[in-house]
């Protein structure tokens, strides 16, 4: 049986990725989280998946320091601490598409520290699931304000279908792959789907997948999430 420590197994996407494995079949799944990871760290593993790096790109702003050590530091750490056969890095289309912002470079910057033949290095767009409790679909839901421009295209895809695609995948992939949605939604169309008094500031944000594969969801799907999301709102 493979083993797999899943980095950071209590967060919104580690905890998907955990299951994920679990459903499988064929590995015995550690979950790996901060409370225990000196005690995690002494043990061999045939892969190692780094789902633990920071989603806050406004705290990255506000604390660049603070987000490299969480970011580039941190996997520096695991991926020379740590005894492994593969090691697969989650990371985000903001290391391609988001250079000229702290939290894309940290996130470009992790990628080089384990970036070698043997790796896999996952790339994720925006995602929804039902633990979903912060981001732009959430603020839309409430009619908080936004902080990018409406015009902004977003590659919404399932958490559990992104998780499914790396479980899947985990063993006979390597090198550097963007999964999410095949195409991408504007906020505005959104917004107007829900009839949302949200305000948009800031420039254009773009979370799109590049070199989609065909078989990859429809962003579109994200409407049945928010009318599940709204429908449960209104429960007594």
């Amino acid at each position: 049986m493979t083993s797999v420590a899943i980095v950071g197994a209590h967060g919104f996407v580690g905890g998907a990725l955990a299951r994920a494995f679990d459903a499988a079949g064929g590995y015995r799944v550690v979950e790996v989280t901060r409370d225990g990871c000196a005690d995690a760290r002494t043990a061999a593993y045939d892969l190692v998946v780094n789902a633990a790096m920071p989603s806050r790109r406004f705290w990255a702003k506000q604390d660049p320091a603070g987000d490299f050590r969480e970011t580039v530091a941190k996997t520096a750490d695991l991926f020379y601490g740590w005894r492994f056969g593969r090691f697969i890095q989650i990371s985000s289309v903001s290391a391609r598409c988001q250079l000229d912002t702290v939290y894309g470079r940290h996130k470009a910057a992790a990628e080089q520290v384990c970036r070698t033949p043997e790796t896999l290095i996952v790339r994720l767009g925006p995602m929804f699931d039902d633990a979903l409790t912060k981001g732009v679909l959430i603020d839309m839901l409430s009619g908080s304000p936004v902080f990018v421009g409406a015009e902004s295209r977003y590659a919404f895809a399932p958490l559990s279908y992104v998780a499914g695609w790396i479980a899947a995948n985990a063993l006979a992939r390597t090198g550097t792959v963007e999964v999410g949605a095949r195409n991408a939604i504007a906020l505005r169309e959104v917004a107007a789907y829900l009839g949302s008094g949200s305000t948009f500031t800031g420039p254009a944000d773009h979370q799109e997948i590049a070199a989609p594969d065909p078989s990859f969801p429809d962003a579109r799907d994200v409407f049945a999430f928010l009318d599940r999301r709204r429908l449960s709102a209104v429960r007594p």
